[in-house]
């Protein structure tokens, strides 16, 4: 799992980059050692160096460059933000790295429709203020909102904290222009809230990690920004009436907007990063956030504290947004706060059925301690999704291997339940050996062929998710 196989380099001859120079201009075609370094890594820290990184300005160029790369055999591929956790963006056999940088322009916010029409390197947070001044909202929020991209997540199809009330990327995607190998634009989907003609290649594309094409324009659902939130924040003394709990919270019809957890190690990891206040003390925490009409928030938010309360929890209500605000700030800092506590994170996003919380989280907790590892577990457990995170030094040996042995049976306990073996990073390279684990030889079949018909010769962001 922790080493990459070998691979075949390809690299970009002289004439084809004075080719690309010629199409896309000089100073777009980049390919001195310091610019491929920059290029050659995301959030996984694992190094990939391209042999040349484009940066487009517009769809006409991503065409451009599209087709020439296939054209001579050259592998292609495309980068938003390098924010992913599962090396989707690195260029595994070299060839041609396209960055989105430079193709981040909000297009258009159509009020009347409620839609927005963004190029695919608009970052999340952007977009997100951008709409909520017109009283419309974009709800989607990974913890990289600030910095990720729209084309990133689209091809991730990112959750976050929101989605448990109001789903993910994939939800609010009506529309995608997308070049396909033959630097063909394909343009899939309608700005309407019904379309049932053909086959839905849009949702093919949205989650496919950027290996069937490269997505140039994205036109985006809004709906009405929510009038006002409460948040409360729960301590609990055991993990398992965590999950009776938020089953318990959907029982009785409440739809909170978030609805997030962290263990005791996460906590403090948090308190050491940034000193929000929160109790060291606590072996859990749970946040909830319910929002909607300012009258109604009042009688859920107590129904929500009452139910905590019910499960043994110490409740607080935040009086304030400031307070809130405080309280999210906490929670949105726990990745690069738990990066601190080992030189290497291994961080899994697995997902459970709702349903199975209350069984399935001590269990979860129980195979960091069966394997002597420093296990950080946290995430948005009102949709099962939960990030399991071992820290570790990356330099013993015998270290490594427990802790492969520990995430494959984080692995197999997902799936024991009916889960998935991500929730939200993606497979990329990664994840890509236990593909097998989740499907049948027959669906990774389906898949291979979906593959071929998008990118026949294999090199559209070529190594990914065993494909």
């Amino acid at each position: 799992m922790f080493e990459i196989e070998q691979r075949e380099i390809i690299n970009v001859p002289e004439n084809i980059k004075n080719i690309l120079r010629k199409e896309i201009g000089e100073y777009k075609v980049l390919d001195d050692d310091m610019d491929r370094l920059l290029y050659s890594y995301d959030a996984t820290r694992i190094k990939m160096l391209p042999s040349v990184v484009v940066i487009p300005e517009t769809e006409e160029e991503v065409r451009k460059v599209v087709s020439i790369c296939y054209q001579e055999g050259i592998p292609v591929t495309p980068r938003g933000a390098g924010s992913g956790y599962t090396g989707g963006a690195l260029p595994v056999k070299g060839g041609v790295l396209v960055s989105f940088e430079k193709m981040d322009r909000i297009l258009e916010i159509d009020e009347e429709n409620a839609v927005a029409r963004v190029q695919p390197g608009v970052v999340t947070y952007k977009l997100q203020q951008e709409v909520e001044k017109r009283g419309l909202f974009y709800p989607p929020d990974p913890a990289s909102y600030k910095f990720c991209t729209i084309g990133g997540n689209v091809a991730e199809n990112a959750g976050g904290p929101r989605c448990v009330k109001y789903g993910v990327t994939r939800e609010y995607v009506m529309e995608l222009n997308t070049v396909i190998y033959s630097g063909e634009i394909i343009h899939t989907g309608r700005p309407t809230l019904k379309d049932v003609a053909g086959y839905d290649i849009t949702r093919v594309l949205i989650g496919s990690e950027g290996t069937l094409g490269l997505f140039t324009e994205i036109t985006l659902k809004l709906i009405p920004k929510p009038k006002a939130s409460k948040t409360v924040k729960a301590i609990f003394s055991d993990i398992a009436s965590v999950g009776k709990t938020v089953k318990d919270i959907f029982k009785a019809g409440i739809s909170p907007s978030a609805l997030e957890f962290m263990d005791k190690l996460a906590i403090n990891a948090v308190e050491d990063f940034g000193h929000f206040g929160l109790p060291r003390d606590a072996e859990v925490l749970l946040l909830i956030e319910v929002d909607g009409h300012p009258k109604a928030l009042e009688e859920e938010i107590v129904e929500v504290a009452r139910i905590c309360e019910l499960n043994g929890a110490s409740v607080e209500i935040a009086q304030t947004d400031r307070e809130a605000e405080n309280l999210w700030t906490a929670r949105r800092s726990l990745s690069p706060a738990v990066s601190k506590l080992g030189r290497v994170k291994i961080n899994e996003d697995i997902v459970f059925p709702r349903s199975y919380l209350p069984e399935a989280l001590p269990q979860l907790r129980d195979i960091g301690k069966r394997y002597n590892l420093k296990m950080v577990n946290f995430g948005h457990i009102g949709d099962g999704n939960v990030h399991a995170n071992f820290m570790i030094s990356g330099l013993d040996p015998d270290e490594l291997k427990r802790t492969e042995k520990a995430v494959e049976e984080v692995f197999d306990l997902a799936l024991k339940y009916g889960g998935s073996i991500t929730g939200e990073h993606g497979v990329g390279i990664t994840k890509a050996s236990f593909m097998k684990k989740m499907f049948k030889p027959k669906e990774i079949e389906i898949m291979r062929g979906i593959k071929s018909v998008f990118d026949p010769e294999g090199l559209i962001n070529p190594g990914k998710m065993g494909l």
